[in-house]
C-alpha cells in the first residue's frame, strides 16, 4: 500500500511528464521512467507508465493525417519493436534491476547528447527496407530493458525527413506499439506481480498525465519551445548520469 507522500510524488511526476509531452510532443515515458526509477525498481515504474503512455500516444497517433500510409511504410519497424521489446523485457525483473537502471541512465544520456548537439542524419529511401526492422529491434531491446522508447527510434524517424504532422503521428505510432509490447513483455516475464493493483495505479497516474499534457499544450504558444527543449535535455542528461552512478555504486 502506497503512502500519501508516495502517491503525491507519483502524481507530481506524471504531471511533469505530461507537461513535457504537451510542450514538445514527446518525453512522457522518458521523464516518468527517469524520475520513478530513482525511488522504485524499473519494473514497477514501467507498470505505472503503461496506461498514461498508451492513452496519450493513441491520442497523438489518431489525430494525425496519414495513419494508413505510415503503417504501410513503417510496419517492419513496428514488428521489430514488438519482437525486441518482448525479448528484452526480462532485464526489468528484480534480479536485474541494477543493470536496468544503468541502461536507463545510459539511454537518457545518449538521447540528451543527441538532442543538445543536434546530431542528425538522413536515411535515403532505398535504405529504409534494411534500416527499419533493424532500428525497430534495437528500439525494442532498449524499451524492454529500460522502459524508454526514444533510442534509436526518434533519431531514425527524424532522419526520414517526414512532414511535421507526419513525424508527430509516426512518433505516436512507434510509442503506442512500444507501450503495448512492453505490457506484453512485463506480463510474460511475471513482472506484473499484482496486475489488478498495478493497472489501477497506472489508471490513476493517467489523470495527472492528462492534466499536465493539457497545461503543456496551453503554454506551448506562450514560451520558447527551443529554450524549453534545451532545459529539458540538460535535465535528462543530469538525471541519466545520476542513475548510472547510483546503480554502479
Amino acid at each position: 500500500m502506497l503512502s500519501a507522500s508516495s502517491i503525491a510524488w507519483i502524481g507530481a511526476i506524471f504531471l511533469a511528464a505530461g507537461f513535457v509531452k504537451g510542450v514538445v510532443g514527446m518525453g512522457l515515458p522518458t521523464v516518468a521512467m527517469g524520475l520513478l526509477a530513482v525511488t522504485m525498481p524499473p519494473a514497477e515504474a514501467a507498470a505505472l507508465l503503461l496506461i498514461p503512455s498508451l492513452v496519450t500516444n493513441l491520442w497523438q497517433l489518431f489525430t494525425g493525417p496519414a495513419f494508413g500510409a505510415l503503417c504501410r511504410r513503417l510496419w517492419t519497424m513496428m514488428a521489430g519493436i514488438m519482437l525486441g521489446t518482448v525479448a528484452g523485457a526480462g532485464v526489468l525483473t528484480g534480479a536485474h534491476a541494477g543493470a536496468a537502471s544503468v541502461g536507463l541512465g545510459a539511454a537518457l544520456v545518449l538521447y540528451a547528447i543527441l538532442g543538445l548537439f543536434k546530431l542528425s542524419f538522413t536515411t535515403p529511401a532505398r535504405h529504409e527496407a534494411l534500416m527499419s526492422p533493424l532500428v525497430g529491434v534495437a528500439t525494442g531491446l532498449v524499451t524492454g530493458a529500460t522502459g524508454v522508447f526514444v533510442v534509436p527510434a526518434v533519431p531514425y524517424l527524424q532522419s526520414l525527413r517526414l512532414e511535421k504532422e507526419d513525424l508527430v503521428q509516426a512518433l505516436g505510432l512507434s510509442f503506442t506499439v512500444s507501450t503495448a509490447a512492453l505490457a506484453i513483455g512485463l506480463f510474460r516475464t511475471g513482472a506484473l506481480a499484482s496486475p489488478a493493483a498495478q493497472l489501477t495505479g497506472s489508471i490513476l497516474a493517467l489523470l495527472p498525465a492528462l492534466a499536465g499534457m493539457f497545461i503543456g499544450q496551453a503554454l506551448r504558444q506562450a514560451m520558447g519551445v527551443e529554450t524549453f527543449r534545451k532545459v529539458f535535455l540538460v535535465g535528462l542528461l543530469t538525471l541519466g548520469v545520476y542513475l548510472v552512478l547510483e546503480a554502479l555504486r
